[in-house]
């Protein structure tokens, strides 16, 4: 196996923390910071915010497909990471810096800058990771880098604040926003520079998008993957937009909103060699069935907290958060094998493409979180600036923990049976190798 050196994929990986801080603060920061200091209606921030992703479906598809197509001599996924750079940093500031009355018009057109500069600039990133390799299981490798990174840069948005001593949710935006900016130029200039983004080898001449979307829709087990990648990405996104609203009104301890995220995210750090090394042993898609049912039965003890203690929520934050680990980096991995089997296919390396589809997925899915929960808890009768009803809190933890281990186990048994193993990617690359010599 051709491993990439390790000077290499460390710059490679790099931009993956500074994209990391920023999704804490667009997951779980902005909603609060909106419907908090902003004074924004709780259910209208939500509608604003769904109604982004919502139309951020279209922008996924064409930015993959352009950038499969892109044949420029600097690369074919290099020229968009560059122009999607100037796009997010104008959103995140205007989104993060709102003048006193700004109202949803400066959030949704804002919101739309980063979320699709973000789309822009993440597409061509994640697709140029697996192309680095054609090996199963360096593929993990690569990927278990580059999303370590990005669990990094969310430990470190979760922890700046309370090293810094800020409390304030307009203070703590600034500040991440500050630190996300500061570090992403440099190192994104330097994956630019420094990492090989060689054109494709291509043997079919492409085909329009529409065509090509049929023929990923038709690739089965990535209909497998993308419904998995959806539903987690439901799961996980009801936990990281009510987080903020259950310590306040569940645990009654907005203080351990710092130590917990900390946790949280340490613990996913922390746990990626384990997801590592889990994979090599029984495959990668086992190894994420493994985790999805470990979260799932760390989630089912949350109700109990307020009878244990504080300290039994920062247990539970450290399984979740090490299935996090899993969350992260095993996905794309599985993504570029089943990108071979499309390969060997159509002739044509469609990673941009296929990225862009489970990412759609992905984010319908973190659409859903924040566009149903919201309204759902309004409906409840919830509110962030009074104190609930008993009937209220427990809509708050059944949306917070009840539906996300749900639906990690119905992702579970998605998962069962996934049939692009080690021994079958190896044969889609023997084959693909020998397609190529004809």
């Amino acid at each position: 196996m051709s491993r990439l050196p390790l000077a290499r994929l460390l710059t490679y990986a790099a931009p993956a923390m500074p994209l990391g801080m920023l999704g804490l603060p667009l997951l779980v920061i902005l909603p609060n910071f909106w419907a908090g200091p902003m004074g924004m209606n709780l259910a209208l921030v939500g509608t604003v915010l769904a109604a982004v992703r919502v139309l951020d479906v279209l922008v996924d598809p064409t930015i993959g497909r352009l950038s499969d197509l892109s044949r420029l001599a600097w690369g074919r996924r290099k020229p968009f990471i560059a122009l999607a750079m100037p796009i997010a940093a104008i959103g995140a500031i205007g989104l993060f810096f709102p003048p006193r009355h700004a109202g949803a018009a400066w959030l949704f057109i804002f919101n739309a800058l980063v979320t699709w500069g973000w789309t822009i600039l993440s597409l061509p990133y994640w697709a140029w990771g697996a192309e680095l390799s054609d090996h199963y299981q360096e593929r993990q490798r690569i990927t278990s880098f580059r999303e370590g990174g990005t669990i990094l840069g969310i430990l470190i948005s979760a922890v700046a604040p309370v090293v810094l001593h800020i409390t304030t949710a307009r203070a703590e935006a600034h500040l991440l926003v500050i630190l996300t900016l500061g570090l992403a130029a440099p190192l994104v200039l330097g994956a630019l520079f420094f990492v090989p983004d060689p054109l494709p080898r291509r043997v079919a001449e492409p085909v329009r998008l529409g065509a090509a979307l049929r023929v990923a829709a038709a690739n089965a087990p990535f209909r497998r993957l993308a419904i998995t990648w959806l539903l987690n990405g439901l799961a996980n996104g009801l936990p990281a937009a009510l987080f903020i609203m259950v310590c306040a009104q569940f645990l009654h301890d907005e203080k351990a909103q710092g130590p917990l995220l900390l946790v949280y995210f340490l613990s996913g750090v922390l746990a990626v060699p384990l997801w590592l090394a889990l994979g090599r042993r029984i495959g990668k898609h086992r190894a994420w069935i493994a985790s999805l049912l470990f979260t799932a039965f760390a989630f089912c003890f949350v109700p109990l907290v307020p009878h244990i203690g504080i300290w039994f929520f920062g247990l539970i934050s450290l399984c979740t958060g090490a299935g996090l680990g899993a969350d992260f980096t095993i996905p794309p991995a599985i993504q570029a094998d089943v990108i071979d089997l499309d390969e060997l296919r159509s002739g044509e390396h469609r990673a941009g493409l296929f990225f862009a589809a489970s990412t759609m997925a992905q984010k319908a899915g973190n659409a859903a979180a924040v566009g149903f929960a919201f309204p759902l808890l309004q409906f409840a009768g919830f509110s962030t600036h009074r104190a609930n009803s008993g009937f209220a809190i427990a809509a708050l933890v059944v949306l917070y923990c009840g539906v996300p281990s749900a639906l990690k186990l119905v992702c579970a048994l998605l998962l069962r049976g996934f049939p692009l193993d080690e021994p079958a990617q190896m044969r889609l690359r023997q084959a693909i190798t020998e397609a190529r010599a004809f």
